[in-house]
């Protein structure tokens, strides 16, 4: 599922947070209330449940939440090549630990490539780690580490669900390589959209990450993969990207107050599967939408759409996709970047309204799983009907 580029040229740039080495130095609005209650979220089974403090801010709380947090967050290191070709990383990142195995999450594109990934624990032990299994469609990677137990610091696991637009939250990691930094900032926005890392079919565009919090948490290359937490010290998210047209003399993109993570509760699903089978599925329903900067008074008049019009237009259905299956009709722009009139609106979900294509992309995330059945509501040609579709996997 891609969102269609925006048809007004956007001068920022989104950044990934890898933070990449030379050879010789070791130096990315509250939504209006659901027409239909929605699912809980599964039970966790990644974090411990151990209780923490509550309670208003306050900012001695600060130092005791990096004091419990911090000896979580690793750094990660990967190197190019066999090891007598390369002594010096080639890249640099950083992960948390979420169980007693052993097991750390970090961003796809911090080990993208990486021959042999190094994992450096804040109390100074330094190991090989493995990697269990990638997600490029939430740019998730997980990795297993053998170390002794008393190494192992899990984060506890938030509930990202929950999370409001104004919340505090705080960001551990290693910009530049600076490890252990903390930063402050609250939560800007939610249900966001980024690319993911893997391609369409055709592979001349990416498939949508969607339910993407925002933050203007400074995070900078090396911020990669690390912790978004909550004052209650939970992980509520996976920073991976910021959006900015600033950049360090030495080319690294630089903080803009705009930044992204991947929601928790993401990872809750993404992560029991890839220890099970090494991927996720992600759902699909083979579709491509306006995107949000697309979505203006011109574009209604031009779709004939009246000015109060909202939900997800299709523009373009994949051929042998779940909603080709179910009779969903695109407004043929597979292979135009012209506007045309005649797309299905699809405006709720299992009684879900939507907004936008991000409100839907984010309940698909949240709510649905390959193989279920859903009933979309679609404006078509002026009339409303109900579209029965059986969610897919990505292909």
């Amino acid at each position: 599922m891609r969102i269609r580029p925006a048809l007004v040229l956007m001068v920022l740039a989104a950044a990934l947070l890898g933070c990449i080495f030379t050879p010789s130095a070791i130096p990315s609005t509250a939504a209006p209330p659901p027409e239909a209650t929605l699912p809980s979220v599964p039970p966790a089974t990644l974090a411990p449940t151990a209780a923490l403090p509550t309670g208003g801010f306050d900012p001695t709380t600060l130092a005791d939440l990096y004091t419990r947090v911090n000896p979580g967050v690793v750094t990660v290191f990967i190197y190019l090549g066999p090891p007598h070709n390369s002594s010096v990383p080639a890249a640099q990142g950083t992960g948390f630990v979420i169980d007693d195995e052993g097991h750390i999450v970090t961003n796809q594109h911090v080990i993208e490539g990486a021959d042999r990934i190094e994992v450096d624990f804040p109390a100074g032990l330094k190991t090989w780690a493995e990697l269990v299994g990638t997600d490029p469609d939430s740019d998730l990677a997980l990795l297993a580490v053998n170390v002794p137990q008393d190494i192992i610091v899990p984060l506890v696991l938030g509930d990202s669900d929950s999370v409001h637009v104004g919340d505090l939250v705080v960001a551990i990691g290693n910009p530049f390589g600076l490890s252990g930094t903390m930063t402050m900032g609250v939560i800007s926005a939610i249900g966001r959209t980024l690319d993911s890392e893997r391609a369409a079919p055709g592979g001349d565009s990416f498939f949508t990450a969607g339910d993407i919090l925002q933050t203007d948490a400074a995070l900078n290359p090396g911020n990669s993969g690390g912790p978004l937490l909550n004052l209650r010290g939970e992980v509520i998210g996976v920073n991976r990207a910021i959006r900015t047209e600033t950049f360090t003399v030495a080319g690294d993109a630089a903080s803009s107050g705009v930044g992204f993570a991947i929601p928790i509760n993401i990872v809750r699903r993404v992560v029991p599967a890839l220890v099970e089978s090494g991927h996720y599925d992600y759902p699909y329903l083979g579709i491509t939408s306006l995107s949000d900067e697309a979505w203006t008074l011109t574009t209604l008049e031009s779709l004939g759409l009246p000015p109060d019009a909202t939900g997800a237009y299709v523009t373009c259905v994949t051929p042998g996709g779940p909603a080709e299956k179910a009779g969903l009709i695109g407004a043929d722009r597979c292979n135009s970047t012209a506007l045309s009139p005649g797309g299905d609106l699809i405006t709720a979900i299992d009684g879900f309204r939507i907004r936008n294509f991000p409100d839907l992309l984010s309940y698909l995330i949240r709510h649905t799983e390959v193989g279920q059945d859903v009933a979309l509501t679609v404006q078509r040609q002026g009339e409303e009907v109900t579209v029965d579709l059986t969610i897919g996997a990505r292909p």
